[in-house]
C-alpha cells in the first residue's frame, strides 16, 4: 500500500513539474516575413502568440426602394439640405472644443471672457457670410446636427457662453422665424439624416 502511495505521489510531482515547465516556457511568436513591419497586438494562446488588430466598423446599406417618385424627391431634398449644413455643424464642434480647451488652460476670468468673445465673433462672422442665407428647413437641420456633433443643444451652448438671458432672447428670435435652439438629435427618429451623414464621407 505504501509503495502504491509513493508511486502515486511521484506521478503527481512529475505532472506538476511538467506543467510548470510549460507555463514558464517562452511564448512562440509567428515568423515574420520581410514585409511584416507593422506592429500589432497579440494574445497568448497556450504559449502561442496570435497577432491581431482591430478593424474599423463597416456599415453596409442595401439599395433603397422608393414607394413613389415623391418620396425619393423628398429624400433628395433632405440629402441636399444635410450636406449643405453639415460643414457648419462640424465647424461649431471644432470651435467649441477648442474654446473649452483654451478656457481650461486659462485661469483668469478676464481672459476666459475674451476667449468666449473671440469665439462668438467667429461664429457671428460665419453667420453673416453664409448661415443667414439658409432656409428655415436647413436651419432646423443645423440645430439638430449641432446637438449631434457637440453633444449639447444650441440653446445650452449659448447659455453657457453668453448667459441665460442671452439664450432666452436668442430662443425667442429663433422661434419667430421657425427655429428652435433646443432641438435635439435622435439617431432613430432622424434615421434618414443619420444614413445620409454615414454614407457621405464626413468621417472617413
Amino acid at each position: 500500500m505504501k509503495i502504491k502511495g509513493l508511486f502515486f505521489l511521484c506521478i503527481v510531482m512529475i505532472c506538476s513539474i511538467s506543467l510548470r515547465a510549460q507555463d514558464s516556457a517562452a511564448p512562440i511568436f509567428p515568423k515574420l516575413g520581410k514585409s511584416d513591419t507593422i506592429r500589432v497586438a497579440s494574445t497568448n494562446d497556450n504559449g502561442i502568440m496570435i497577432p491581431w488588430m482591430q478593424l474599423q466598423d463597416v456599415s453596409i446599406y442595401a439599395a433603397r426602394i422608393w414607394k413613389s417618385p415623391a418620396e425619393q424627391a423628398a429624400y433628395n431634398r433632405l440629402r441636399y439640405n444635410v450636406l449643405k449644413v453639415m460643414p457648419y455643424a462640424l465647424f461649431a464642434k471644432r470651435r467649441y472644443e477648442q474654446l473649452e480647451q483654451d478656457i481650461a488652460r486659462t485661469p483668469e476670468k478676464k481672459e476666459q471672457k475674451q476667449l468666449v468673445k473671440q469665439c462668438d465673433k467667429e461664429i457671428k462672422d460665419m453667420f453673416n457670410r453664409e448661415i443667414k442665407e439658409l432656409t428655415i428647413t436647413q436651419g432646423q437641420i443645423l440645430t439638430k446636427l449641432i446637438d449631434r456633433e457637440v453633444g449639447r443643444t444650441t440653446y445650452d451652448i449659448v447659455k453657457q457662453t453668453k448667459g441665460g438671458f442671452a439664450a432666452f432672447s436668442y430662443q425667442i428670435v429663433a422661434r419667430v422665424v421657425g427655429h428652435n435652439l433646443k432641438s435635439t438629435y435622435d439617431p432613430n427618429e432622424d434615421r434618414d439624416i443619420e444614413s445620409i451623414i454615414r454614407t457621405s464621407g464626413f468621417y472617413q
